[in-house]
């Protein structure tokens, strides 16, 4: 199994990945600022192959380097894909739009400010071969029509939330485009009717560790670990064996984040 979206930077909770260490999930490390984005560097090195890193500058985050300039943001992330001869980076992300009011504790961004930041970031994929991983709240739409306007892109649209009326318009976009599904499938009836629509061979699990953990953890710390229940789950709807349901979906996350599982 793989996580293809936690954070596990020291800001959220360090102690999932020992946790998720010791029961064999791997995980792409997402990145909600440039202060993660060099955590996930440091914990893909030290976890080859049980770990990738995503960096990426979230549209709404708390990093106090928020306020620098957007083009020095940018050019820290291209510092730090340049630097990584490993290839430890496997993905630009979290980054997108976000048009819902911020939590109390997080910076805002105009939406100009926040296109000008993502269309950065889609340039750094652009450049690098890389995918993206989109955060759209709010602003499926938005997003969508941006991505369209770039050329040889790929990616996953973080925890879907765009209905079945989107999931053509993500397809439109090119074979290299994914649906990331997150713990809530396990108790939003809607979001099974979603996933079925869904391309069997365009769906990745995520947990967002440390939110949103799925039944019969819900409410409570989500952890890499728990996306079993969202494989399964998965596998539920597909009316497919666990075993070929997370041969499925492996094979998705290794085509698109160019990994060996």
């Amino acid at each position: 199994m793989i996580d293809t979206h936690a954070h596990l930077s020291k800001r959220f909770c360090p102690a999932a990945a020992g946790l998720s260490l010791a029961q064999g999930v791997k995980i792409i490390l997402a990145a909600s600022n440039l202060a993660d984005s060099r955590e996930n560097v440091e914990l893909a090195k030290q976890n080859i192959g049980q770990f990738w890193a995503s960096v990426g500058v979230h549209p709404q985050c708390t990093d106090p380097e928020n306020t620098t300039p957007i083009e020095k943001q940018l050019e820290e992330l291209r510092i730090l894909i340049d630097g990584d001869k490993n290839k430890n980076v496997v993905a630009i992300g979290e980054t997108g739009l976000d048009f819902s009011p911020p939590p109390p504790d997080e910076s805002e961004r105009s939406p100009v400010e926040q296109e000008r930041l993502f269309r950065g970031q889609v340039e750094l994929a652009q450049k690098n071969n890389l995918p993206l991983i989109i955060h759209a709240r709010k602003a499926a739409d938005e997003v969508i029509k941006i991505l369209a306007e770039y050329k040889h892109l790929k990616g996953v649209f973080h925890c879907y939330a765009g209905g079945k009326k989107r999931i053509k318009k993500v397809l439109d976009l090119g074979q290299g485009w994914y649906f990331g599904i997150d713990g809530n499938l396990t108790y939003e009836v809607g979001l099974s009717e979603v996933v079925a629509a869904i391309p069997k061979d365009r769906l990745l699990a995520e947990t967002d560790s440390p939110f949103l953990a799925p039944l019969p953890y819900r409410g409570q710390t989500n952890k890499p670990e728990y996306v079993e229940f969202i494989y399964k789950k998965i596998a539920k709807i597909w009316t497919m064996g666990f075993e070929e349901t997370e041969e499925i979906i492996d094979k998705n996350a290794a085509n698109l984040f160019n990994i060996v599982l």
